[in-house]
């Protein structure tokens, strides 16, 4: 597939996931995906645990609340680390979110589907703590992701509604068109 054409077609995928293994070779394919990408001041904030022990992914999926990928047989699991890269700044979050968006693509150009769960593994009830607690992860690492990987047992379903490229991108200043 295409690189455009594979950006323009992945979607997050909520539904159910086939009960087939995700090989690790794959699973290790999508992890050198997202470590590959760009890390600010190349301070490389981002790590990465698979998880395909059915039953310690159980004991993760337990403690997300609410339930996501119940039925997704593997699972990245994105950590990160606060890092000062120049002067008083830290790169972190878009260290990390450039490595998701690696994998997603990677996730989507092996057959597999996948969607980026962060808003409540983040959120004040500390499930990425939880999450991160149950793999032995040490506590100057924050888990801000979780990533179910498998292969869709449904279609995906249309694709969101996206705003025209007109009101969203321009050419040499803000809101001029290609002919201004």
């Amino acid at each position: 597939m295409d690189m455009l054409d594979l950006i323009q077609s992945r979607r997050s995928y909520r539904g159910e996931y086939l009960p087939e293994p995700v090989p690790r070779e794959d699973l290790r394919k999508i992890m050198e995906a997202g470590l590959g990408a760009p890390s600010g001041c190349n301070k490389q904030t981002t790590s990465l645990i698979a998880v395909d022990d059915p039953a310690l992914l159980g004991r993760v999926k337990a403690v997300i609340d609410p339930p996501v990928a119940q039925t997704a047989p593997a699972a990245i699991c994105v950590l990160t680390q606060k890092i000062f890269a120049y002067r008083d700044r830290c790169f972190q979050v878009q260290d990390y979110s450039a490595a998701i968006e690696n994998m997603l693509l990677a996730v989507k150009a092996l057959g597999y589907a996948s969607c980026w769960y962060e808003g409540h593994i983040t959120d004040e009830d500390r499930i990425g703590r939880k999450i991160a607690d149950l793999l032995g992860v040490p506590a100057c690492y924050e888990l801000v992701c979780f990533l179910p990987v498998g292969k869709a047992a449904s279609a995906a379903g249309p694709p969101p509604k996206k705003k025209p490229f007109v009101e969203r991108a321009w050419w040499n200043g803000f809101g001029k068109g290609e002919s201004e």
